[in-house]
């Protein structure tokens, strides 16, 4: 049985591109989640930034058994004891504190710790982490900083986020400790509330085809 660790790794390994989703209307969740699935992106992180983010969890895993749900946005312990109770599939948290790190050993939501720079990796990985969120990513140092801590941290994986989009998400993908990047490129504000599904849908499968 996979431990959390290898557990996050896992789903990392599915699709080259996240999808950070921030979803305000209930109505959406549903049909945003199908489109982006049909376009090859099965792993969702629906941000905790609205009133309906778990509702709008609860119907995709309801009703998108294809999907693995994740969730964003995750800075305590409270949120991570609400999504381990909706059997969500793993956490997204923008940083990491001894707190949170220690929380999340009680639960079975895997937690992907958000980091900025060494010493954050250092300590997430006094907690056992080898899979990390770089975040905001280009503000951070980009692919260049990504390249510097292969040296040292040569075991770690990377979901970079902050910053990507179709334009450079290539360049982070070529890099040996990313798994995948995160993005809100595949599902922009305006075509969902358009309800542009099909277009979500093209989004996502260039996504993959380029990667």
């Amino acid at each position: 049985m996979q431990n959390r660790h290898e557990k996050i790794r896992h789903i990392m390994q599915q699709a080259p591109v996240v999808p950070v989703l921030v979803i305000n209307q209930l109505e959406h969740a549903v049909p945003l989640a199908k489109a982006l699935v049909s376009g090859g992106l099965k792993v969702l992180e629906i941000t905790l930034r609205s009133d309906v983010a778990l509702a709008a969890i609860e119907q995709i895993i309801a009703h998108v058994p294809e999907a693995i749900v994740g969730a964003g946005t995750v800075v305590n312990e409270a949120q991570l004891k609400a999504l381990d109770e909706r059997n969500v599939a793993f956490a997204v948290s923008p940083g990491l504190t001894p707190t949170l790190l220690a929380a999340a050993e009680h639960y079975e939501v895997a937690l992907l710790p958000g980091v900025a720079n060494a010493s954050q990796i250092m300590q997430g990985m006094e907690f056992g982490y080898q899979n990390f969120k770089f975040f905001p990513a280009e503000v951070s140092g980009g692919v260049p900083a990504l390249k510097s801590f292969a040296g040292p941290f040569a075991q770690l994986q990377f979901c970079p986020t902050g910053g990507i989009s179709a334009a450079n998400y290539q360049s982070y993908l070529a890099l040996d400790n990313v798994s995948c990047v995160g993005g809100t490129w595949v599902a922009p504000n305006d075509l969902v509330n358009s309800e542009q599904w099909s277009s979500i849908t093209e989004l996502a499968r260039a996504a993959c085809l380029r990667a």
